[in-house]
């Protein structure tokens, strides 16, 4: 797979005015200098969108859950509690408790988590996966490039959790396995403050991305009448406001 190559497809694809993906890996070397980041993670995650790097660690990373479902801590005595009770998000805190047995969280052995823009690293090597930041029409596009070549049930899903678990855990998961899901997310409301209303997340895990690379220009992203109309409308500049 050749970065080059994918950058040229996608636009090709989507159009010129979409944004690239991003990308993540570990590693133990940082490529930044990022500060402690208080709370959520993902309020830098707009300057690794705007062509930025950030580096991830148990130091900088200020949210307990963050910590945890990027592979760096245990899970913090306080975080069934806290998302059953404090943020709602399941009636119990056993329900919590069962939700994140089953999804297995790794620590890494790594010394830090990496975040770029697709057009900033030079290869896919050590990559885990690759994040798109998407309208309704292109998240419309997207799934339909990842049901080209897949009839499984599990081709596209939505699972609960925090962002940084249906980012980075789910996708780690996947790769585990040679899996071929992909993850549609950003339904975290703690989370969803830090980027734009009408956009949602579509991660594909490099197990999964080595396949869809090789099909994107078989799909109905290239050459079809219907996506032809919507790239119209996802590259139409917006009206000028009085």
């Amino acid at each position: 797979m050749e970065v080059n190559t994918f950058i040229n497809n996608y636009r090709e694809a989507v159009g010129e005015a979409v944004e690239l993906p991003i990308v993540f890996w570990y590693s133990d070397e940082k490529i930044a200098d990022t500060q402690k980041i208080g709370g959520c993670f993902f309020k830098e995650i707009k300057t690794v969108r705007n062509g930025g790097e950030i580096s991830l660690n148990a130091e900088n990373i200020g949210c307990g859950g963050g910590k945890f479902y990027t592979g760096f801590t245990e899970m913090p005595e306080h975080v069934p509690n806290f998302v059953s009770l404090k943020e709602k998000y399941k009636k119990t805190p056993k329900m919590v408790v069962d939700f994140v047995e089953q999804l297995n969280v790794q620590r890494t052995n790594k010394q830090f988590l990496n975040f770029a823009r697709i057009d900033k690293i030079s290869s896919f090597e050590n990559i885990e996966g690759v994040i798109f930041f998407a309208t309704p029409d292109i998240l419309s596009g997207l799934a339909s490039w990842a049901y080209f070549d897949n009839n499984s049930e599990n081709a596209v899903v939505s699972i609960f959790g925090s962002s940084c678990s249906n980012i980075v855990t789910q996708v780690i998961n996947e790769n585990k396995i040679n899996g071929k899901k992909t993850f549609i997310g950003f339904f975290d409301t703690s989370a969803r403050q830090y980027i734009e209303a009408n956009i949602l997340t579509f991660a594909v895990p490099i197990s999964r991305f080595r396949e869809m690379y090789g099909t994107m220009r078989e799909s109905s992203l290239f050459d079809t009448h219907a996506w032809t109309k919507i790239r119209e409308r996802i590259n139409e500049l917006p009206p000028v406001l009085d």
